[in-house]
């Protein structure tokens, strides 16, 4: 105990450096996952803009990637990393990686989840004039916002999660925390004390995206 309270500046520099990771792979891989997710959903046979090659390339880039540990993903993206960032190491690194690893999945659960509307209420829509572009914007992606929500619920547990392994290239966070402070100094209490915020920050989020969820689902 008395070495967590010698840490403990480091200790909540190390929360927030979770906080600032996750929010920034959220935004990044959040809008990047939209993006495929909806491409995906429109281009696919069937679709409100039905074009094969499209689907194909989209979906070949969310089955090739999506497979890929998160560790090996941080390895292959350094390159890349330090083009866009500047620097393949540090938290903004960190969290530019997990945004990208985080991409494919949710472009993956968009997509499952448009396609579960209701084909009736995309040809009523259709019936009163309403454009593909229209149909997309206004209701499909309404239509499955709640479970759009939770899905992103879902993917948030996982970023914080991958928030940890981020400590190898130097991401920080309470992962590293654990890891440095905790495991390798034999000081249980101080590995401890970061599980349990990390586990605080995951229900508090799963918590949030399910009342959300709720309240969408429900009007």
């Amino acid at each position: 105990m008395d070495r967590l309270i010698e840490l403990q500046g480091d200790f909540w520099k190390s929360a927030v450096e979770t906080l600032y990771m996750t929010s920034f792979a959220l935004v990044l891989g959040g809008v990047l996952g939209l993006i495929l997710g909806v491409a995906t959903y429109a281009t696919r046979s069937g679709g409100v803009l039905p074009n094969r090659p499209v689907y194909g390339v989209v979906n070949l880039v969310i089955n090739f990637f999506r497979p890929i540990p998160f560790v090996i993903f941080l390895a292959v993206l350094q390159p890349f990393t330090r083009v866009v960032i500047g620097t393949g190491i540090g938290i903004t690194a960190g969290a530019f990686a997990i945004g990208i690893a985080a991409s494919f999945a949710i472009g993956r659960i968009v997509e499952q989840h448009l396609v579960s509307v209701s084909l009736g209420v995309i040809e009523a829509a259709r019936s009163m004039g309403a454009g593909p572009w229209r149909i997309l914007l206004t209701v499909v992606i309404p239509e499955a916002l709640g479970p759009l929500i939770l899905g992103y619920t879902f993917i948030v547990v996982a970023i914080i999660d991958m928030t940890a392994m981020a400590g190898m290239i130097g991401g920080g966070g309470l992962g590293a925390f654990a890891q440095i402070y905790g495991f390798r100094q034999f000081e249980p209490v101080v590995m401890w004390a970061a599980i349990v915020l990390i586990v605080a920050f995951v229900h508090l989020v799963q918590l949030l995206g399910t009342w959300i969820s709720r309240r969408i689902m429900r009007r």
